[in-house]
């Protein structure tokens, strides 16, 4: 691979992380599941990716998501918000806000349109980006941080580009049977091991993987338990109050078009310095570890635990139902300074070359419903 080379400083960090994964494995008698190991590469107290000080978002970061893209995309769903926060109560919680974009767009929409907004709360794990977010939103004092699920939650909930980042378990099919791929060291470099699926990963790829015996020897894949367990715990927490919806942006596929053959090696990928490749084993702590989302394994661990599937559909179709068009033609087209660079940051955010189609939206709840043009573009079926 050729990529940029990390100052020394990243490179140290890398370093000790490295140690401390190392370790961690000589305790545990030289292998610990994959998802361990994502899980300590990503979030690691002060070394791991999100937990530590690198820039992860923009121009200077690894890579870049649709609030960074343009403000039509936060001001979209402060207006999703409002129909949601209609039915429930007058808040907003959002996992995993970045830079903290995305919450100043919706903040500063919801201002401008008097959308009532009483408490827009984080939940983020990253110091460095709780810090920028801290700074990009003083001007808004209804914010407030939470280290985790509140036991109860009213209102809209918001993750973008949540699930990809959770931890995942990586199996491989052997002549045998299934495989859990776990990760060791040799010759001092971090290696796949394979052992027996145990009995826990053998029930979630019965659940999850359709026809997964069927599959060719050597199909590799994941699994998503961190995920799902997310997905219940958001299911928890939403029908413990009175009503809420929750509307994940991310991507991925339901299961029918996640387990194909074409993708015999997974969906695993990291990002470093806006350079994408597989190699979840190269300076861990500085590059992101990302896996697509199963959209029907979270649409059923949601609804087993009793919410709604109230809608999957493509970002395209979920933003163009939720008004983003409106919102872009606020705009005066004739002001083509103003005018185009939005347009052409709505195309990225809708055209299926680009985020449109790439990116899907699941949304769940209890007790709300969407309105009727997100409504007519659900596709749940393809689930």
């Amino acid at each position: 691979m050729s990529l940029p080379e990390p100052d020394s400083d990243a490179l140290a960090a890398s370093h000790a992380l490295q140690h401390l994964i190392a370790a961690e494995i000589a305790r545990q008698d030289g292998a610990i599941p994959f998802a361990r190991f994502m899980e300590l590469a990503l979030y690691a107290p002060d070394l791991g990716y999100y937990s530590g000080g690198a820039a992860k978002l923009g121009e200077h970061g690894d890579f870049t998501t649709a609030p960074e893209i343009s403000p039509l995309f936060g001001a979209t769903l402060a207006h999703v918000a409002a129909a949601i926060m209609a039915q429930t109560a007058p808040r907003i919680l959002e996992f995993g806000a970045g830079t903290g974009k995305l919450a100043f767009d919706i903040l500063t929409e919801a201002a401008s349109a008097g959308i009532e907004i009483e408490q827009y709360a984080i939940v983020e794990l990253s110091g460095e980006l709780r810090a920028r977010q801290e700074a990009a939103l003083a001007a808004f004092p209804q914010v407030v941080w939470l280290d985790g699920f509140p036991d109860s939650f009213e209102g809209a909930v918001f993750g973008n580009e949540v699930l990809d980042a959770m931890p995942v378990s990586l199996v491989s099919k052997a002549p045998a049977g299934w495989c859990e791929l776990d990760v060791g060291i040799a010759d001092g470099r971090f290696v796949y091991i394979e052992r027996v699926a145990g009995a826990d990963i053998a029930a979630q790829i019965a659940a999850q993987v359709p026809e997964a015996e069927q599959l060719p020897v050597g199909y590799v894949t994941e699994i998503h338990g961190v995920a799902c367990g997310f997905m219940r715990s958001l299911a928890r927490m939403l029908t413990a109050g009175r009503g809420g919806a929750a509307v994940l942006f991310d991507y991925g596929f339901p299961a029918h078009e996640y387990y194909l053959g074409l993708r015999a090696s997974g969906t695993l990928m990291c990002h470093y310095r806006h350079h994408a490749h597989a190699d979840p084993f190269y300076l861990p702590g500085l590059q992101d570890i990302t896996a697509h989302v199963d959209f029907t394994a979270m649409a059923l661990a949601a609804q087993d635990a009793g919410l709604d599937v109230l809608a999957y559909m493509n970002q395209a179709s979920f933003l163009l139902g939720a008004g983003i068009g409106e919102l872009l033609m606020r705009s005066d087209p004739e002001q083509a300074k103003t005018f185009l660079p939005q347009s052409i940051a709505l195309q990225k955010l809708v055209s299926p070359a680009e985020m449109g189609e790439l990116f899907k939206v699941l949304a769940v709840g209890h007790g709300v419903t969407l309105p009727d043009a997100l409504s007519a573009a659900d596709r749940s079926y393809r689930l």
